[in-house]
């Protein structure tokens, strides 16, 4: 079995404005990456719409009305100071989530070893009754949920490596037993939550990180505390918030990564995968805002995530 790409020419019409760092070009920069020859045996797969009762497992239809009802016909409109929608965000939206809901059909059914979502918006600062962080559907959870009610999976994992903490999938899964959220993020940083005490039901492990810290701090997060925590909590399928906006060109914050430290977080997950659920791992993009970096990054993720699905 291969790996799976999810993406869509529609994220390319979630027009944010000018100078907003979650930008269309994200997408050209990812797409321009996994053009190379390496990437050749990559199964490629257009993002579906998600059908909105899908989303309704985790966000109320009235708030799931309201983002409908805020995407203008023309320009830009404001969720909130950093939320932008424009007339393709809704389309992209949907399609973000179904994106996500794809990929662990085709991973837990057996059509591919492991699958990585190209898509934006980005998801995990979306709480279920609020948009923030640039975010608007929580893209991860939606998928977590999912994957329990359409695939019976008891154990579902979020493990989060991007910069900012995910605070959407956190209040999502806090009272959740059987889900389970870890990550790594600096701090103090938007958007302020993810405290090393912030524990949930036992199910959530938030390591923060400060500024400067590189690859030897955020290896040592993983190895001391949220990959034993991971293991204990036994997954039935593992997802991946993939921001990669904790590389050291990023320009929204200050950890000091590069491509071999995402490379073995990588290969981590992928070894958790292995021992616990068959190797079933899904990645979603997150962050990740220089645009050179970026590419260079999800091209080490994708070719990690493709050398163990051969």
């Amino acid at each position: 079995m291969t790996t799976l790409l999810v993406t869509h020419k529609a994220f390319l019409e979630h027009d944010t404005g000018y100078g907003h760092p979650e930008q269309p070009d994200r997408m050209r920069a990812i797409a321009d990456a996994l053009a190379a020859p390496a990437f050749g045996a990559l199964k490629r797969e257009e993002a579906p719409e998600a059908d909105l009762a899908a989303i309704e497992r985790l966000h109320p239809k009235a708030y799931i009305e309201m983002v409908r009802a805020a995407i203008p016909s023309q320009h830009h409109q404001r969720l909130d100071p950093d939320t932008v929608v424009s007339r393709g965000s809704w389309e992209a939206a949907l399609r973000a989530v179904g994106g996500a809901l794809r990929a662990v059909d085709a991973v837990v059914g057996g059509e591919a070893k492991n699958a990585f979502c190209a898509s934006r918006p980005p998801g995990h600062h979306a709480e279920p009754a609020r948009a923030m962080g640039f975010c608007l559907f929580n893209n991860v959870a939606v998928a977590a949920l999912h994957a329990r009610a359409r695939h019976g999976a008891e154990r579902v994992a979020v493990v989060d490596f991007d910069v900012h903490h995910g605070n959407g999938t956190q209040a999502a899964f806090w009272t959740q037993k059987d889900l389970f959220y870890a990550s790594t993020h600096q701090m103090p940083l938007f958007p302020g939550t993810g405290e090393l005490g912030e524990t949930g039901v036992g199910n959530i492990f938030n390591v923060p990180l400060k500024a400067g810290d590189d690859g030897d701090e955020f290896r040592d997060a993983f190895l001391s505390r949220i990959l034993p925590g991971l293991h204990n909590f036994g997954p039935d399928l593992i997802i991946v918030s993939a921001g990669f906006d904790a590389h050291r060109m990023d320009p929204l914050a200050q950890l000091r990564l590069v491509e071999p430290d995402f490379a073995w977080v990588t290969e981590k997950l992928m070894d958790q995968a292995e021992k616990h659920c068959g190797g079933k791992l899904v990645s979603c993009l997150e962050g990740g805002y220089d645009l050179d970096a970026l590419g260079r990054s999800v091209a080490t993720h994708v070719g990690t995530l493709m050398g163990g699905a051969s």
